[in-house]
């Protein structure tokens, strides 16, 4: 007997609204009828997925581990509705690319150029996407390919790495370290690092905190103001330094300059998509690409 996708439904309702009453009126149903998809639903998985207390309700461990995967399975679900109309209207040939605001556009140009997705016939759409905005249209068939610096997989996604860059200092005009042809790592030590994600919260920032560790600095961390903006801008508003993949020179209309660092270090972009999903463009776009393969995350 197969698994009711419906009923994993009433089941990630009752799990997200904490009890009967309100996710019976999400889902338009009597809390009797509710009550009774989900202890039909544990009579198929053979244990408790719920634990029912006298004001709340929340998972068992096996019910949240079917929850994380239920709301993959419906999302893949939602994905393949979407595939099938876009291919019945004739929209076979488009890819449709989410790009976290680390990967800049220019840099996604050029990945499609070295795929080249114009001379194989397909269209493509690129914006700019925060992580979770990213992972939610991923997983929700909204788009068909993400690109980010070592944002995780998690449930219902692949990750593959497909490219890297080199990473450069930018700092404000004026600033000491800018009339200097490079930097070390270890001269970046008391100068205060603009970062676009929390530490502990993003893996990019942890990334690059990573990185000034290894050399022996430990960065004075500050997250941006301003969020969504291309990361050279952020030194212009703050006089911070911030990492970069642009290239070296003036840069934000003069107003801020980036600088090689020596020796050089290089920083990934990975490509995410949902896992067990069909999408012809992107399937050019990885194979001209990727590096490595795909690396499927529970």
């Amino acid at each position: 007997m197969s698994l009711d996708l419906r009923k994993l439904e009433h089941l990630v309702a009752v799990a997200e609204e904490g009890g009967f009453t309100r996710a019976a009126e999400r889902l338009h149903l009597s809390q009797q009828a509710l009550s009774s998809s989900i202890r039909t639903l544990e009579r198929h998985v053979g244990v408790r997925l719920l634990d029912r207390g006298h004001q709340h309700v929340t998972p068992t461990p096996a019910g949240q581990a079917l929850i994380d995967d239920a709301r993959a399975l419906s999302a893949q679900a939602l994905a393949a509705l979407d595939r099938a109309r876009r291919i019945g209207r004739g929209q076979a040939g488009h890819l449709r690319i989410g790009h976290t605001p680390a990967v800049t556009a220019e840099e996604v140009v050029e990945l499609l150029t070295r795929a080249g997705t114009e001379e194989q016939g397909i269209q493509a759409h690129v914006r700019q996407l925060f992580p979770d905005e990213l992972r939610e249209q991923l997983l929700t068939g909204a788009c068909d390919l993400g690109l980010t610096r070592a944002m995780p997989a998690g449930t219902g996604l692949t990750r593959a790495r497909i490219a890297e860059h080199r990473l450069r200092v930018a700092v404000p005009a004026g600033h000491p370290l800018a009339g200097r042809p490079a930097v070390a790592l270890a001269d970046l030590r008391g100068q205060p690092l603009t970062v676009w994600g929390e530490a502990g919260s993003s893996a990019y920032t942890d990334l690059l905190i990573g990185l000034c560790r290894q050399a022996g600095v430990e960065p004075d961390v500050r997250r941006n103001p301003v969020q969504g903006t291309p990361p050279v801008t952020a030194v212009t508003a703050t006089g911070r330094i911030a990492f970069v993949t642009v290239p070296p020179g003036p840069a934000a209309g003069g107003a801020a300059h980036v600088v090689d660092l020596d020796p050089p270090v290089h920083v990934p972009v990975h490509a995410l998509w949902p896992a067990h999903t069909t999408c012809p463009g992107r399937d050019v776009f990885l194979e001209r690409t990727g590096d490595s393969p795909g690396e499927a995350a529970g």
